[in-house]
């Protein structure tokens, strides 16, 4: 099963072997594979898309269906029973909750991790303000925000989500560099323009075609570009 070198050294120093585990915010399963690489008794992939839980279905076929167990659920409120998972990963979630979803979705994490568990946290540092994918991810923010009241993307500093968890009672382990600079591909890039015209397409005309209009330039002006960090930072609750 192919598995990102990047969710490759997230894991590589963590107790995945024989563990039960928990993809928060599934996407594509990239987690989902790594952990089942490393040797996870169970994995929950947990995601609230239906796409992506049919990827992710997809994704890991029949060989490893008894070992997976793929929940359409909010992060929020999973099936899971308290104290039953022993790794916790968040590969590329944080970017895409606002800040005023974090508090609730710690809690769930801390309410399911068991005594001892540890837990993974990879996401992107905020984007240096003359990065030019920064003035897409904003017009996608724009987008966002008028069509649904909240933006589509966040970028947390390590040390703000480290601050979080720790008031529910996670301890700091390590942190480490996964990606500097970050491979803005052009398939990202076109990805994020995707999902930025969707947006602007659920607002009025007016509103709405200047902001496709911009992310149209953009994508033609930015190609693709390397910049920014990937971080990874691994935490465990207290036995």
């Amino acid at each position: 099963m192919d598995v990102p070198l990047t969710v490759r050294a997230a894991l590589e120093d963590r107790p995945v072997d024989g563990a039960t585990c928990l993809e928060a915010g599934a996407g594509v399963g990239n987690a989902t594979a790594g952990l089942l690489v490393n040797g996870a008794r169970r994995v929950y992939a947990v995601t609230n898309d239906r796409d992506d839980a049919t990827t992710v279905r997809e994704r890991i076929g029949r060989a490893e269906a008894d070992r997976t167990a793929v929940i359409e659920a909010d992060l929020t409120d999973t099936p899971l029973a308290t104290d039953s998972v022993d790794v916790v990963t968040a590969h590329g979630l944080f970017n895409v909750l606002p800040p005023a979803a974090l508090p609730a979705v710690i809690e769930e994490l801390t309410r399911v991790a068991a005594p001892g568990c540890h837990l993974v946290v990879d996401d992107y540092d905020p984007l240096p303000e003359d990065a030019a994918v920064s003035d897409l991810f904003a017009v996608e923010n724009a987008a966002a925000e008028l069509a649904t009241g909240r933006p589509a993307l966040t970028f947390y500093p390590s040390a703000v989500l480290r601050r979080l968890f720790a008031r529910y009672g996670w301890e700091f382990d390590r942190e480490r560099t996964l990606l500097r600079p970050v491979p803005w591909t052009a398939s990202h890039v076109k990805a994020h323009a995707t999902a930025a015209r969707s947006r602007a397409a659920e607002v009025t005309p007016e509103l709405g075609d200047p902001l496709i209009a911009e992310i149209d330039r953009l994508v033609e002006s930015i190609g693709s570009e390397s910049v920014g960090t990937m971080y990874s930072v691994a935490m465990r609750r207290p036995d």
